[in-house]
């Protein structure tokens, strides 16, 4: 590196050494987009594909162009791991787990702007009306009431995609599966992922044990902290609430300077997220590299997470047992504000006011003397949290 500040030096001979560091982190960017973009050919050349949107014609309208919908799901297929890998997170082998299931669902909202993104989870026992569907055998299902996750079982990702449009009026433009495997390569990729639980973890299902405190969690323990649910009390709705936690901090580190300015870094991470997915056609490597760019300016702050809006944690209808059903009021205004690309929630800012005579607080947004009035108490009816957020925050 002192080498090539000498070099720039030369070369830029007149120029202060604010400008020459500018030249020497652009050179830098120059570099590391050239591997980037070596390691995005290497990597979506392999991506799997499944055609989740062919011959569908009642599909949402666009509202907001340019603005993009992912549907993210997490398999939890055992194809891949090791069998020390398997044996670790004691889940039973690919034989025994037969099929894949649908471990966790995630809409992922982001601006046309480019400014601010939302990332949705979808309780896998929420109670769905399944549509009308058309098998891989040609044969017609009629509409059944079910859980959302059963869809995955059935009709694979085209149904699941299909029921959650009908649902939300939401159209999804792009889907991403990733497997166990592809997780925990993720996870090892950033050198592992820094999280902090406010309460010691035991469960018993994902054998996952931590004391409390801060923890660098490397991918196979990641997987296991991601599918806790049992050591709380709070069921599927804790287990969705620690996943946003996690993909918080996940952010964090793959947005720090630690991976974006560490070439083979980042190209061993963007190999191990795009090597081991199954995505949409329609999803091309020159989409995700422009994506990428458009996203280096989002700040952290900017990105929120949360759960759709429940109304029943324990529903019995239709012949459908303890699903969760979603809030008939806020729910909608959910999918409506993502629809039309409005953020779920903006920090209130004061405003400027100025004394009159008698003393009291007026608004003036002409007056240079103005003061700023207390900020209001920020509502937030979707309870979101930011990826900013220390991931010791509590769950609610």
């Amino acid at each position: 590196m002192g080498v090539i500040h000498q070099r720039l030096a030369r070369i830029l001979p007149r120029q202060n050494q604010r400008q020459r560091q500018i030249a020497l982190f652009s050179v830098g960017v120059v570099l590391v987009s050239a591997i980037i973009w070596g390691g995005f050919g290497a990597a979506t050349s392999q991506i799997k594909r499944v055609d989740v949107f062919k011959d569908r014609t009642e599909r949402p309208k666009v509202v907001a162009r340019t603005a993009v919908t992912y549907l993210i799901v997490g398999s939890d297929t055992r194809e891949g791991l090791t069998k020390s890998e398997i044996k670790a997170l004691k889940v039973g082998s690919t034989k025994v787990a037969a099929g894949k299931r649908a471990d966790t669902m995630l809409l992922v909202h982001i601006s046309k702007s480019r400014d601010h993104a939302t990332i949705v989870s979808i309780p896998r026992d929420t109670f769905v009306l399944i549509p009308e569907w058309i098998d891989s055998k040609g044969k017609v299902h009629s509409p059944s009431y079910s859980k959302i996750n059963t869809t995955f079982g059935r009709g694979d990702a085209p149904l699941l995609v299909q029921t959650l449009e009908s649902m939300t009026d939401l159209r999804i433009d792009h889907y991403i599966e990733v497997s166990f495997l592809g997780f925990k390569e993720m996870v090892d990729a950033l050198g592992g992922v820094e999280i902090c639980t406010r309460k010691k973890i035991n469960d018993p299902k994902s054998h996952l044990v931590l004391p409390a405190g801060t923890h660098q969690l490397d991918g196979i323990t990641a997987l296991k902290y991601v599918r806790t649910r049992y050591f709380d009390g709070m069921g599927d709705l804790g287990r969705m609430q620690r996943q946003q936690q996690f993909i918080a901090a996940m952010i964090r580190e793959a947005t720090s300077a630690g991976v974006l300015l560490n070439p083979v870094k980042l190209v061993k991470f963007i190999n191990a997220s795009l090597g081991t997915v199954t995505t949409d056609p329609g999803l091309k490597q020159d989409d995700l590299i422009t994506l990428a760019e458009q996203l280096r300016g989002i700040s952290t702050k900017k990105v929120r997470t949360l759960t759709v809006p429940l109304s029943d944690e324990n529903y019995y209808a239709k012949g459908v047992t303890a699903a969760v059903l979603w809030d008939e009021e806020r729910a909608p205004i959910l999918w409506d504000k993502l629809r039309n690309d409005q953020e779920v929630f903006v920090e209130p800012t004061p405003k400027p006011t100025t004394t009159d005579k008698d003393g009291v607080d007026v608004p003036d947004k002409k007056s240079k003397k103005a003061t700023a009035s207390p900020t209001p108490t920020p509502t937030d009816i979707f309870k979101s949290r930011t990826a900013e957020v220390d991931s010791c925050g509590a769950l609610r």
